[in-house]
């Protein structure tokens, strides 16, 4: 035992260094400067420095949406999965996984095709203003679409293991016996105990979306990521600053998540 608690305190041990050394480095690259000692400049300028708030307002919509219509597909999809055809759960799971074989820079490469025989071909047709619309700078959906089918593998994981969990056909069938239809009973009789699993669903897209750099570079538009990496070359203590925050900021996330839905948790056994 006491030979197992030391290999525990090796393996946190080293995932600690693995973590802290790179952040730590990072830290001490942004806040000291040759000639002028320990300063956070970096940091005091980040929220005034052009760009930065429309990229994080950009970033935070698409994520909403996002995450709106990852969990209105697979909710459910997944519901429905589990009462109506438990057959067809490994075809569903193969599907959702294939965003994580595909490289980013194939599925990206599908879409910018697609986007430009698009014009081509539906100029004449109404779906052509569609086809404008969805890559409005402003709020560009096509990335939406995007990071929907990316984050499916995380979604399902997620949602699935919250249905492990629950007995959703007693609850179902409990709803119905009480004469609620069937949206009302996914609403107030499974979505109430799949509270954890939406909230971890929710936070895994959320961590996607902001830190997608790939897509959303190779389609001209500029979320968060895209911008840290345009200010890197002029401004590398500023971007490295950005990074390091939004680091900070997506822990504290996740560690709200693991203290929120350990409260619930606790409260539904109590």
């Amino acid at each position: 035992m006491a030979r197992l608690n030391l290999w525990r305190w090796a393996v946190w041990a080293f995932a600690g260094l693995y973590f802290l050394v790179p952040l730590t480095a990072s830290v001490i690259f942004t806040v000291d400067v040759p000639g002028q000692g320990v300063t956070f400049d970096a940091y005091s300028k980040i929220v005034s420095t052009d760009g930065f708030t429309t990229s994080l307002l950009l970033s935070l919509e698409l994520a909403a949406a996002t995450i709106a219509l990852v969990l209105l597909l697979m909710v459910p999809a997944m519901v429905a999965l589990r009462l109506g055809a438990p057959k067809l759960r490994p075809v569903v799971e193969v599907v959702c996984s294939l965003p994580l074989v595909v490289p980013p820079i194939a599925f990206v490469a599908g879409v910018s095709t697609v986007l430009k025989w698009g014009p081509d071909y539906l100029s004449r047709t109404p779906l052509f203003e569609t086809f404008v619309a969805i890559q409005n700078p402003n709020f560009p959906f096509v990335l939406v679409l995007a990071y929907v089918v990316m984050a499916l593998p995380f979604v399902y994981r997620a949602l699935d293991a919250g249905l492990r969990a629950i007995h959703v056909r007693t609850l179902v069938e409990a709803a119905r016996s009480c004469g609620a239809s069937w949206p009302k009973a996914l609403v107030q009789a499974v979505l109430p105990n799949l509270r954890g699993a939406l909230l971890n669903a929710s936070f895994l897209t959320l961590a996607l979306v902001l830190g997608e750099f790939t897509v959303a570079q190779l389609l001209g538009f500029t979320p968060f990521a895209v911008w840290i990496y345009s200010i890197g070359g002029e401004q590398a203590q500023l971007s490295v600053a950005v990074s390091v925050l939004s680091l900070l900021v997506t822990w504290a996330l996740l560690l709200s998540l693991a203290v929120f839905g350990g409260r619930s948790r606790t409260a539904a056994k109590g």
